[in-house]
């Protein structure tokens, strides 16, 4: 439909997509401490999950967020009331605008969600035993324009993974990190 309008629009599947369902950006796993898998999360992981992208320009965002922006004909989820999700700003996935309108933050977590596991000893108490990183938002990819070639778009969504820290550090501690290192990026740009 938007490509009849002169909309450009293409289709774009994201490989270990990540479905947040309490929007915290990650994707949680919780076991006891047998290793029994409890079942207190609706997150989960996807093979694959597909959506549309179309090239807007965003006056209501700002000019920064021109460009590429999602668009799910098939959200699982509601959004303000309504199943809806988009159009959320590529560029704002990347930078982790996640407290944009639009549903930046799910499309964020499709793409980006860290993969925890916890001990859960009591309603509590929970002890983060394991994170994964890099799972999620992989070959993010389209079709090329008169080929069925597959076009990588993953730097659209994601910078490149970095080799992981190998000391521990609290979740807080790691997001707060993140938004150090966002904004120290923003003003060296």
């Amino acid at each position: 439909v938007l490509r009849s309008l002169g909309i450009p629009t293409r289709v774009i599947t994201n490989f270990n997509s990540a479905h947040d369902r309490n929007i915290n950006l990650s994707i949680d796993k919780y076991i006891d401490i047998s290793g029994k898998t409890l079942h207190l999360t609706e997150d989960s992981v996807w093979n694959f999950h597909v959506w549309n992208e179309s090239w807007f320009i965003r006056r209501d965002l700002g000019s920064f967020y021109d460009g590429w922006q999602v668009l799910d004909a098939t959200p699982q989820e509601r959004s303000k009331g309504i199943f809806q999700c988009g159009p959320a700003s590529t560029k704002a996935i990347k930078e982790g605008d996640v407290n944009l309108d639009y549903d930046s933050s799910f499309v964020f977590a499709a793409v980006n969600a860290d993969c925890v596991t916890w001990i859960h000893y009591s309603n509590k108490r929970k002890e983060r035993i394991y994170s994964n990183t890099r799972k999620i938002g992989k070959f993010i990819s389209t079709k090329a324009v008169g080929t069925n070639s597959r076009v990588d778009v993953t730097d659209n969504y994601k910078y490149p993974e970095v080799k992981e820290i190998p000391f521990k550090i609290s979740y807080s501690q790691y997001k707060n990190a993140l938004m150090d290192d966002r904004k120290i990026l923003v003003t060296a740009l």
